[in-house]
Protein backbone atom coordinates (compact mmCIF):
# COMPACT_ATOMS: atom_id res chain seq x y z
CA UNK A 1 0.00 0.00 0.00
CA UNK A 2 1.42 3.35 -0.62
CA UNK A 3 0.64 5.82 2.15
CA UNK A 4 0.55 10.18 1.87
CA UNK A 5 -0.80 13.13 2.32
CA UNK A 6 -3.41 15.12 0.34
CA UNK A 7 -3.61 19.42 1.22
CA UNK A 8 -5.77 21.83 0.32
CA UNK A 9 -3.42 24.25 1.72
CA UNK A 10 -6.15 25.71 4.49
CA UNK A 11 -5.44 28.96 5.67
CA UNK A 12 -6.68 28.64 9.49
CA UNK A 13 -6.49 30.58 12.54
CA UNK A 14 -3.54 29.38 15.14
CA UNK A 15 -5.59 27.97 17.93
CA UNK A 16 -3.34 30.15 20.37
CA UNK A 17 -3.89 33.28 19.25
CA UNK A 18 -7.08 32.87 17.16
CA UNK A 19 -4.97 34.89 14.08
CA UNK A 20 -4.81 33.07 10.44
CA UNK A 21 -1.14 32.83 9.59
CA UNK A 22 -0.26 35.53 6.05
CA UNK A 23 -0.91 33.28 3.04
CA UNK A 24 3.15 33.54 2.30
CA UNK A 25 3.61 32.22 5.34
CA UNK A 26 1.06 29.37 4.87
CA UNK A 27 2.29 28.54 1.29
CA UNK A 28 5.77 28.16 2.81
CA UNK A 29 4.72 25.83 5.64
CA UNK A 30 2.93 23.76 3.02
CA UNK A 31 6.65 23.47 1.27
CA UNK A 32 8.23 22.30 4.74
CA UNK A 33 5.35 19.65 4.93
CA UNK A 34 5.78 18.29 1.56
CA UNK A 35 10.11 18.02 1.98
CA UNK A 36 8.90 16.34 5.38
CA UNK A 37 6.99 13.88 3.98
CA UNK A 38 9.45 13.31 1.11
CA UNK A 39 12.31 12.83 3.88
CA UNK A 40 10.56 10.46 6.22
CA UNK A 41 9.58 7.78 3.09
CA UNK A 42 6.12 8.73 2.71
CA UNK A 43 4.94 7.26 -1.17
CA UNK A 44 2.68 10.79 -2.06
CA UNK A 45 1.58 14.42 -1.40
CA UNK A 46 -1.30 15.84 -3.28
CA UNK A 47 -2.65 19.09 -3.53
CA UNK A 48 -6.02 19.84 -3.91
CA UNK A 49 -7.85 22.16 -6.17
CA UNK A 50 -10.43 24.79 -4.66
CA UNK A 51 -11.52 28.89 -5.68
CA UNK A 52 -12.36 29.31 -2.13
CA UNK A 53 -11.07 32.46 0.86
CA UNK A 54 -9.79 29.55 3.36
CA UNK A 55 -7.54 27.82 0.28
CA UNK A 56 -4.46 28.40 -1.34
CA UNK A 57 -5.04 25.43 -3.94
CA UNK A 58 -5.96 27.44 -7.13
CA UNK A 59 -2.64 26.54 -8.87
CA UNK A 60 -2.13 22.86 -7.62
CA UNK A 61 0.59 22.08 -10.14
CA UNK A 62 2.49 25.83 -9.54
CA UNK A 63 2.92 24.47 -5.89
CA UNK A 64 3.53 20.97 -6.65
CA UNK A 65 6.88 22.26 -8.99
CA UNK A 66 7.81 24.16 -6.10
CA UNK A 67 8.01 20.98 -4.05
CA UNK A 68 9.22 19.27 -6.96
CA UNK A 69 12.74 21.39 -6.73
CA UNK A 70 13.00 20.81 -3.00
CA UNK A 71 12.39 16.90 -2.54
CA UNK A 72 13.53 13.58 -4.37
CA UNK A 73 11.44 10.90 -4.25
CA UNK A 74 7.64 11.18 -3.40
CA UNK A 75 5.37 11.34 -5.85
CA UNK A 76 3.40 14.60 -6.75
CA UNK A 77 -0.05 14.50 -7.80
CA UNK A 78 -3.44 17.06 -7.41
CA UNK A 79 -6.06 15.90 -5.12
CA UNK A 80 -8.53 16.97 -7.36
CA UNK A 81 -7.90 18.79 -10.31
CA UNK A 82 -11.39 19.92 -11.23
CA UNK A 83 -11.19 19.07 -14.89
CA UNK A 84 -15.14 19.90 -15.77
CA UNK A 85 -13.71 23.41 -14.99
CA UNK A 86 -10.41 23.73 -16.82
CA UNK A 87 -9.12 23.35 -20.22
CA UNK A 88 -7.68 19.85 -21.02
CA UNK A 89 -4.73 20.86 -22.80
CA UNK A 90 -3.29 23.66 -20.19
CA UNK A 91 -3.99 20.74 -17.29
CA UNK A 92 -1.77 18.17 -19.82
CA UNK A 93 0.84 20.67 -20.38
CA UNK A 94 1.12 21.92 -16.69
CA UNK A 95 1.62 18.05 -15.55
CA UNK A 96 3.81 17.54 -18.33
CA UNK A 97 6.00 20.67 -17.26
CA UNK A 98 5.27 19.67 -13.53
CA UNK A 99 6.75 15.79 -14.73
CA UNK A 100 9.81 17.20 -16.39
CA UNK A 101 10.82 19.54 -13.34
CA UNK A 102 10.33 16.23 -11.43
CA UNK A 103 11.59 13.36 -13.35
CA UNK A 104 8.99 11.72 -13.47
CA UNK A 105 6.87 12.03 -10.04
CA UNK A 106 3.81 13.93 -12.05
CA UNK A 107 0.37 12.07 -11.49
CA UNK A 108 -2.88 13.90 -12.22
CA UNK A 109 -6.20 13.27 -10.14
CA UNK A 110 -9.02 14.36 -12.48
CA UNK A 111 -12.88 15.23 -10.57
CA UNK A 112 -15.97 17.01 -11.38
CA UNK A 113 -15.24 18.80 -7.89
CA UNK A 114 -17.08 18.77 -4.97
CA UNK A 115 -17.58 23.09 -4.72
CA UNK A 116 -18.96 24.61 -7.73
CA UNK A 117 -17.15 28.02 -7.37
CA UNK A 118 -14.63 27.45 -10.34
CA UNK A 119 -17.41 27.31 -12.58
CA UNK A 120 -19.50 31.16 -13.02
CA UNK A 121 -15.51 31.74 -12.53
CA UNK A 122 -14.16 30.65 -15.63
CA UNK A 123 -17.88 31.04 -17.61
CA UNK A 124 -19.51 27.37 -17.12
CA UNK A 125 -22.59 25.98 -16.34
CA UNK A 126 -23.19 23.68 -13.42
CA UNK A 127 -25.87 22.64 -15.34
CA UNK A 128 -23.39 20.84 -17.40
CA UNK A 129 -21.50 19.41 -14.99
CA UNK A 130 -21.29 15.61 -15.66
CA UNK A 131 -21.18 16.25 -19.37
CA UNK A 132 -18.05 18.50 -19.02
CA UNK A 133 -16.19 16.22 -17.00
CA UNK A 134 -16.71 13.46 -19.53
CA UNK A 135 -15.80 15.12 -22.83
CA UNK A 136 -13.09 16.64 -20.99
CA UNK A 137 -11.78 13.49 -19.69
CA UNK A 138 -12.03 11.84 -22.95
CA UNK A 139 -9.89 14.78 -24.35
CA UNK A 140 -6.87 14.29 -21.50
CA UNK A 141 -6.54 10.78 -22.15
CA UNK A 142 -6.18 11.33 -26.05
CA UNK A 143 -3.60 14.00 -24.98
CA UNK A 144 -1.76 11.67 -23.27
CA UNK A 145 -1.53 8.33 -26.03
CA UNK A 146 -0.71 11.23 -28.62
CA UNK A 147 1.27 14.72 -29.24
CA UNK A 148 -0.83 15.57 -32.62
CA UNK A 149 -4.65 15.42 -31.74
CA UNK A 150 -7.36 15.57 -34.10
CA UNK A 151 -10.89 16.39 -31.71
CA UNK A 152 -13.75 17.95 -31.39
CA UNK A 153 -16.46 18.21 -28.42
CA UNK A 154 -18.83 20.80 -27.86
CA UNK A 155 -17.05 22.85 -24.43
CA UNK A 156 -13.99 23.04 -25.90
CA UNK A 157 -12.63 24.46 -29.61
CA UNK A 158 -11.74 21.72 -31.64
CA UNK A 159 -7.98 20.30 -32.32
CA UNK A 160 -6.77 19.75 -36.12
CA UNK A 161 -4.12 17.54 -35.15
CA UNK A 162 -1.83 20.38 -33.44
CA UNK A 163 1.01 19.13 -31.65
CA UNK A 164 0.87 19.74 -27.56
CA UNK A 165 4.15 19.99 -25.78
CA UNK A 166 5.77 19.54 -23.95
CA UNK A 167 6.09 15.85 -23.59
CA UNK A 168 5.99 13.95 -19.75
CA UNK A 169 9.50 12.96 -18.40
CA UNK A 170 7.20 9.29 -18.23
CA UNK A 171 5.85 7.45 -20.91
CA UNK A 172 2.60 8.34 -20.14
CA UNK A 173 1.17 10.49 -17.30
CA UNK A 174 -0.86 8.45 -14.63
CA UNK A 175 -4.69 9.64 -14.86
CA UNK A 176 -6.72 8.49 -11.55
CA UNK A 177 -10.70 9.52 -11.01
CA UNK A 178 -11.67 10.92 -7.62
CA UNK A 179 -14.92 10.41 -6.91
CA UNK A 180 -17.41 10.93 -4.08
CA UNK A 181 -20.39 8.39 -3.89
CA UNK A 182 -22.26 8.52 -6.87
CA UNK A 183 -22.31 5.03 -8.41
CA UNK A 184 -21.96 6.31 -12.02
CA UNK A 185 -18.81 7.72 -11.59
CA UNK A 186 -17.10 4.33 -9.74
CA UNK A 187 -19.07 2.60 -12.86
CA UNK A 188 -17.22 5.34 -15.67
CA UNK A 189 -13.60 4.38 -13.80
CA UNK A 190 -13.98 1.03 -13.86
CA UNK A 191 -15.12 0.99 -17.72
CA UNK A 192 -12.22 3.21 -18.62
CA UNK A 193 -9.83 1.22 -16.47
CA UNK A 194 -8.27 3.93 -15.33
CA UNK A 195 -7.15 3.81 -11.27
CA UNK A 196 -10.43 4.75 -8.48
CA UNK A 197 -9.09 7.75 -5.33
CA UNK A 198 -12.02 7.99 -3.41
CA UNK A 199 -12.62 10.80 -0.90
CA UNK A 200 -14.23 9.03 2.64
CA UNK A 201 -14.22 12.27 4.36
CA UNK A 202 -17.10 10.75 6.93
CA UNK A 203 -19.53 8.13 7.78
CA UNK A 204 -17.68 4.16 7.95
CA UNK A 205 -15.56 2.66 5.25
CA UNK A 206 -18.54 -0.14 4.77
CA UNK A 207 -20.88 1.78 3.03
CA UNK A 208 -18.10 2.35 0.18
CA UNK A 209 -17.61 -1.51 -0.24
CA UNK A 210 -20.90 -1.83 -2.94
CA UNK A 211 -19.33 1.22 -4.68
CA UNK A 212 -15.87 -0.27 -4.75
CA UNK A 213 -17.70 -3.66 -6.11
CA UNK A 214 -19.21 -1.44 -8.87
CA UNK A 215 -16.00 -0.37 -10.21
CA UNK A 216 -14.15 -3.38 -10.25
CA UNK A 217 -17.40 -5.05 -12.05
CA UNK A 218 -17.27 -2.31 -14.69
CA UNK A 219 -13.70 -2.90 -15.49
CA UNK A 220 -13.82 -6.86 -15.66
CA UNK A 221 -17.03 -6.16 -18.06
CA UNK A 222 -14.68 -4.04 -20.00
CA UNK A 223 -12.03 -6.12 -20.70
CA UNK A 224 -9.53 -4.90 -17.84
CA UNK A 225 -7.06 -6.53 -15.93
CA UNK A 226 -7.66 -6.53 -12.24
CA UNK A 227 -4.22 -5.44 -11.58
CA UNK A 228 -5.34 -1.67 -13.33
CA UNK A 229 -7.81 -1.42 -11.08
CA UNK A 230 -6.54 -0.11 -8.32
CA UNK A 231 -8.75 1.45 -5.75
CA UNK A 232 -7.01 4.82 -3.21
CA UNK A 233 -8.61 6.37 -0.18
CA UNK A 234 -8.26 10.01 0.69
CA UNK A 235 -9.82 10.19 4.35
CA UNK A 236 -9.36 12.23 7.14
CA UNK A 237 -6.64 11.64 8.68
CA UNK A 238 -3.91 12.93 11.35
CA UNK A 239 -1.47 10.86 13.97
CA UNK A 240 -0.44 12.23 17.28
CA UNK A 241 1.62 10.81 20.29
CA UNK A 242 -1.60 9.42 21.75
CA UNK A 243 -5.43 9.03 20.51
CA UNK A 244 -6.32 12.32 22.67
CA UNK A 245 -3.33 14.24 21.22
CA UNK A 246 -4.65 13.41 18.16
CA UNK A 247 -8.22 14.55 18.38
CA UNK A 248 -7.27 17.65 20.01
CA UNK A 249 -5.11 18.75 17.83
CA UNK A 250 -7.24 17.53 14.39
CA UNK A 251 -10.53 19.06 16.02
CA UNK A 252 -10.43 22.54 16.16
CA UNK A 253 -9.90 23.24 12.88
CA UNK A 254 -11.95 20.26 11.49
CA UNK A 255 -14.83 22.00 13.11
CA UNK A 256 -13.93 25.82 12.18
CA UNK A 257 -14.47 24.46 8.31
CA UNK A 258 -16.77 22.22 8.49
CA UNK A 259 -18.70 24.75 10.14
CA UNK A 260 -18.28 27.39 7.70
CA UNK A 261 -18.86 24.98 4.98
CA UNK A 262 -21.89 23.76 6.46
CA UNK A 263 -23.33 26.96 7.52
CA UNK A 264 -23.64 27.52 3.45
CA UNK A 265 -25.10 24.28 2.71
CA UNK A 266 -27.21 23.92 5.75
CA UNK A 267 -25.86 21.82 7.84
CA UNK A 268 -25.45 21.53 11.68
CA UNK A 269 -22.46 22.62 13.20
CA UNK A 270 -20.52 19.51 14.16
CA UNK A 271 -19.88 18.61 17.92
CA UNK A 272 -17.12 16.79 19.54
CA UNK A 273 -19.15 14.08 20.09
CA UNK A 274 -19.78 13.20 16.23
CA UNK A 275 -16.12 14.05 15.70
CA UNK A 276 -14.84 11.25 17.99
CA UNK A 277 -17.92 8.59 17.01
CA UNK A 278 -15.69 8.77 13.57
CA UNK A 279 -12.30 8.63 14.80
CA UNK A 280 -13.31 5.76 17.07
CA UNK A 281 -13.06 2.25 15.56
CA UNK A 282 -16.18 1.97 13.33
CA UNK A 283 -15.51 5.51 11.85
CA UNK A 284 -13.69 6.34 8.96
CA UNK A 285 -11.56 9.13 10.49
CA UNK A 286 -7.95 8.05 10.77
CA UNK A 287 -7.32 9.93 13.46
CA UNK A 288 -5.06 8.55 17.01
CA UNK A 289 -1.68 7.35 17.55
CA UNK A 290 0.51 5.21 15.03
CA UNK A 291 -0.69 2.20 16.13
CA UNK A 292 -4.61 3.22 16.30
CA UNK A 293 -4.40 4.44 12.51
CA UNK A 294 -2.05 1.59 11.17
CA UNK A 295 -4.90 -0.75 12.39
CA UNK A 296 -7.89 1.36 11.07
CA UNK A 297 -5.99 1.80 7.89
CA UNK A 298 -5.38 -1.99 7.73
CA UNK A 299 -9.26 -2.71 8.16
CA UNK A 300 -10.28 -0.50 5.64
CA UNK A 301 -8.13 -2.44 3.13
CA UNK A 302 -10.01 -5.61 4.24
CA UNK A 303 -13.64 -3.92 4.47
CA UNK A 304 -12.88 -2.29 0.59
CA UNK A 305 -11.46 -5.38 -0.50
CA UNK A 306 -7.68 -4.13 -0.89
CA UNK A 307 -6.57 -0.81 -1.62
CA UNK A 308 -3.54 0.32 -3.33
CA UNK A 309 -3.55 4.00 -1.74
CA UNK A 310 -4.36 5.74 1.06
CA UNK A 311 -3.68 9.44 1.50
CA UNK A 312 -4.70 11.50 4.78
CA UNK A 313 -6.19 14.71 4.45
CA UNK A 314 -4.53 16.60 7.66
CA UNK A 315 -4.37 20.38 6.32
CA UNK A 316 -7.32 21.34 8.71
CA UNK A 317 -5.68 20.65 11.42
CA UNK A 318 -4.94 24.32 12.86
CA UNK A 319 -1.28 23.80 13.87
CA UNK A 320 1.90 25.02 14.03
CA UNK A 321 4.62 23.96 11.58
CA UNK A 322 6.51 22.21 13.71
CA UNK A 323 3.33 20.08 15.59
CA UNK A 324 2.06 19.05 11.66
CA UNK A 325 5.44 18.07 10.74
CA UNK A 326 6.17 15.59 13.42
CA UNK A 327 2.23 14.37 12.80
CA UNK A 328 3.99 13.48 9.35
CA UNK A 329 7.16 12.45 10.97
CA UNK A 330 4.80 9.71 12.76
CA UNK A 331 3.04 8.94 9.57
CA UNK A 332 6.05 7.77 7.98
CA UNK A 333 8.51 6.25 10.29
CA UNK A 334 5.47 4.53 12.99
CA UNK A 335 2.50 3.90 10.67
CA UNK A 336 3.87 3.31 6.99
CA UNK A 337 6.15 0.51 8.62
CA UNK A 338 3.04 -1.45 10.51
CA UNK A 339 0.67 -1.82 7.38
CA UNK A 340 3.42 -2.15 4.72
CA UNK A 341 5.09 -5.42 7.05
CA UNK A 342 1.18 -6.57 7.49
CA UNK A 343 1.05 -5.95 3.76
CA UNK A 344 4.27 -8.64 3.23
CA UNK A 345 2.75 -11.23 5.23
Amino acid sequence: MEIGIDSFAAILPDPATGKPPSATERMAELIEEVVTADRVGLDVFGIGEHHRGEFLDSAPAVILAAAAARTERIRLTSAVTVLSAADPVRVFQEFATLDLISKGRAEIVVGRGSFVEAYPLFGLDTRDYDDLFAEKLGLLLELGETTHVTWKGRFRPSLAGQGVFPRPHQQKLPVWIGVGGTPQSFARAGALGLPLMVAIIGGNFERFRPLVDLYHEAGRRAGHAPEVLKVGVHAMGFVGESNDAARDAFFPGWAHLTTNIGRERGWSPPSRQQFDAMAGPDGAFLVGDPKTVAEKMLKATETLGGIARITFQMSTASLETSAMKRSIELLGTEVAPIVKAAGNT
